[in-house]
């Protein structure tokens, strides 16, 4: 399988489950391949055949990418080492879920969350700890016989009760048989983002952009928060307390266009302005919903206000 036929599967699960879904991100270097959208689900995806492909750097960005957008990161592959990704089972690579391709058609089309957690030795299941102690309460069984019964000590069993220490499959199996009751907690992928979106926004600290980001400190001088990005298709995302850009900065070329427009249908997805400063002169107002902005322009404004003002004149843009 490649990767090609690997992001056309996924799309398609993404697309049943009635994500909106962007480009595919082709330009190199990318932190995510895929960014995709349901109700206040947003998603960047990463996709690669071997999981353990994602180095730090990458996954680092995805995670401030969803972590500033309020979405989720998640990668998407077929193998780890020489084993293929079993279904129905999360593995984590860098904090980040990574799952196989049926897993992701089982949770978001099928509603079906996994039960199984990939960890150094083996495959886990996270017990519901009330639900154990309730069982064997109720069928008189005291710590120390269901220990005896699992040949494990009776402060395992406690652990177990106190949702202190997952269970591999074996053990989680035996115990479901032994008290006739269902103990696996299924994972939610997305948990370990789900916390980050509740949170206030996390401080940016005062910088200075090298000279070639000069663009950068500029919109900072504007008031705007500037987070740069080194494997997206935009150089940084700018927020002010009404707005969130996609900012992208280059001269007028080819490879800009293609650049710009990759951003406008991520923006869409992220539901986000796209902006583009073009250093020199420029030879269109906008490239899809990106607008392009020049240097000199952006060097007379005042505040963000203004800012935003060119935008909407360039896009005819209307608040609702």
């Amino acid at each position: 399988m490649t990767k090609d036929i690997l992001i056309h599967q996924i799309v398609d699960v993404l697309k049943q489950a009635n994500f909106i879904v962007s480009k595919r991100c082709n330009i190199r270097p990318r932190s995510f391949d895929l960014a995709a959208r349901k109700d206040n689900i947003l998603l960047f995806c990463k996709v690669l055949y071997n999981i353990d492909g994602l180095n730090e750097e990458t996954a680092h960005e995805m995670k401030a990418l969803a972590r500033y957008l309020g979405g989720s990161a998640i990668l998407v592959g077929a193998k780890t080492r020489d084993q293929m990704l079993e279904d129905s089972v999360v593995y984590m690579r860098y904090d980040i879920p990574a799952v196989n391709v049926q897993t992701l058609y089982d949770y978001f089309v099928e509603n079906v969350p996994p039960l199984v957690a990939a960890a150094p030795g083996g495959l886990y299941v996270s017990i519901d700890g009330d639900v154990l102690k309730e069982a064997r309460t109720k069928q008189a069984m005291s710590l120390g016989t269901l220990a005896t019964e699992l040949g494990v000590s009776r402060r395992t069993i406690s652990k177990y009760e106190e949702g202190g220490m997952d269970a591999s499959i074996d053990v989680v199996l035996h115990l479901e048989e032994l008290l006739d009751v269902a103990l696996a907690k299924s994972i939610d992928i997305l948990q370990a983002f789900e916390k980050k979106l509740k949170e206030p926004p996390m401080p940016i600290e005062e910088k200075k952009y090298p000279q070639e980001d000069n663009v950068l400190d500029m919109l900072h001088s504007l008031g705007y928060q500037v987070v740069s990005t080194s494997q997206a298709p935009f150089k940084a995302i700018s927020k002010d307390n009404h707005d969130t850009m996609l900012t992208g900065v280059s001269t007028y070329s080819s490879a800009m266009i293609k650049r710009a427009d990759l951003m406008s249908s991520i923006s869409c997805v992220t539901q986000t302005r796209s902006v583009f400063i073009i250093k020199g002169p420029t030879k269109s107002e906008t490239v899809e919903n990106t607008v392009l902005i020049e240097e000199k322009e952006l060097d007379r404004m005042a505040g963000p206000e203004e800012f935003v003002s060119l935008i909407d004149e360039k896009t005819k843009y209307k608040k609702h």
